[in-house]
């Protein structure tokens, strides 16, 4: 029985992720094995910006900042959408066989993105002069 040709296409890729793995492991026991290991109180406490840690690390995060990482995400995601868009712009008339589909596709995306937006400005999300805790 013949082994099937397509799976040979993957031997490449399985090759660089095995010596990726490799390497990566083998820089990790070299530096384990190779490295001066010396314990004490500074090296083994938390790291706080080079300043010394005060209070409890399970101290409370206000809301706010929650909501700007979820916002920074919801914007990170739209950048992923509007760049391979932005690539292929000039072949989408030849693509779709409409002229201005690919302009109004992303003016309504970019609306919605829009509408959002002012939705969390106008509710006081990105203001952090004032210190609600209704949110």
């Amino acid at each position: 029985m013949q082994a099937n040709p397509y799976i040979w296409q993957y031997f490449p890729l399985a090759m660089q992720i095995l010596i990726a793995l490799a390497m990566a492991g083998g820089m990790i026991t070299a530096s384990f094995l190779l490295g001066k290991h010396k314990r004490n109180k500074t090296k083994l406490s938390a790291y706080e910006c080079g300043m010394d840690p005060v209070g409890d690390a399970r101290g409370r995060f206000s809301v706010r900042f929650y909501m700007v990482a979820m916002l920074f995400i919801l914007f990170d995601v739209e950048a992923v959408f509007t760049l391979p868009w932005a690539v292929i712009y000039k072949q989408l008339p030849h693509i779709t066989g409409n002229p201005f589909f690919g302009f109004w596709e992303m003016f309504i995306y970019m609306a919605f993105v829009g509408v959002g937006l002012f939705y969390v400005w106008k509710k006081g999300i990105l203001n952090w002069s004032n210190d609600r805790a209704d949110l």
